[in-house]
């Protein structure tokens, strides 16, 4: 690799690992039990049971 190309790289990664620890100290915590269940992100439906014989 050339010198530029290192440098490249180098400034990459640390621009990327300062933006996660930034994101780290300033992001709320999530809180996962009021996520919704995987299979129903983007459904705009809360899940039940009967799926198919409500069609």
């Amino acid at each position: 690799m050339t010198a530029s190309r290192t440098s490249a790289v180098l400034l990459f990664w640390a621009v990327l690992i300062v933006f996660f620890a930034w994101d780290w100290t300033h992001a709320s915590p999530v809180n996962h039990r009021k996520e919704p269940a995987i299979l129903a992100i983007g459904s705009g439906q809360a899940p039940s049971g009967g799926h198919c014989s409500a069609f």
